[in-house]
């Protein structure tokens, strides 16, 4: 999986250099041999970004550091360079990342699934592992939220998923990754939570194409399977291209 990533960092235009960070050696194994760069890092850090800081501190002359989290195989390189391209152009933000349309009712449910709300400029109001915005009139309607997303499937469109990924501005990162953890970080688990937090501005973008985040067997299941279909996809296509 970390290497599908590898791979999808390294085909977007805005990526010089992709790097591995990890505290584990069967990670960093399996990355080399597979031809990556990867690195060790220390195993005491509190988050990903804290770990990417540890890397980007020896980056002097890179002045904004792309995180792509490990569990996104699927991200597409056009959505690493939307993010890329809203943060160079926004002198207001400190970070970019990306969010994407919800298309069940599970993903609006589930606690592993990071909702995002934006305000008109495409800026990060909140992230919440929580259904965000709650529709009160329809609840109040069909009782419950879940037989509101059942029963009413436009309400799908309220809701924003959280792609994984993140552009920072190097001097920003290194900064942020010296400040103690929030309170709505350390409730929701959720490190962005800390830049929001302190007053920063993260700008979100459209994501050019669905992602899946592992997090679950399920989810890897799913993966597996979209992996799948897209090999048999070019075997046939291959196969037809022979004389």
């Amino acid at each position: 999986m970390i290497v599908h990533v590898a791979e999808r960092a390294l085909a977007a235009h805005s990526v010089v250099r992709a790097i591995v960070a990890t505290d584990d050696t069967r990670i960093r194994d399996v990355v080399r041999e597979a031809g990556f760069e990867a690195v060790m890092t220390s195993p005491d850090h509190r988050s990903g970004s804290d770990r990417l800081a540890e890397v980007a501190a020896k980056l002097p002359d890179a002045e904004m550091i792309v995180n792509v989290q490990g569990d996104e195989p699927l991200i597409a390189p056009e959505t690493i360079d939307l993010a890329v391209s809203a943060l160079v152009a926004d002198d207001e933000s400190s970070v970019a990342t990306a969010s994407e349309m919800i298309e069940t009712p599970d993903d609006v449910l589930s606690a592993d699934v990071v909702k995002v709300v934006s305000d008109k400029k495409g800026r990060a109001l909140y992230f919440s592992r929580s259904p965000v915005p709650y529709p009160r009139e329809a609840v109040r309607h069909h009782g419950s939220l879940e037989e509101s997303l059942a029963k009413d499937p436009s309400l799908l469109s309220l809701f924003r998923k959280h792609t994984g990924l993140y552009v920072y501005r190097r001097r920003f990162l290194l900064e942020y990754a010296r400040w103690t953890p929030t309170p709505l970080e350390r409730a929701e688990s959720l490190e962005q939570l800390r830049i929001l937090e302190s007053g920063a501005v993260i700008r979100v973008v459209e994501a050019s194409a669905p992602s899946i985040g592992v997090d679950t067997m399920a989810d890897l299941e799913r993966v597996r399977e979209i992996y799948e279909a897209e090999l048999r996809r070019y075997s046939k296509k291959m196969a037809e291209a022979r004389p």
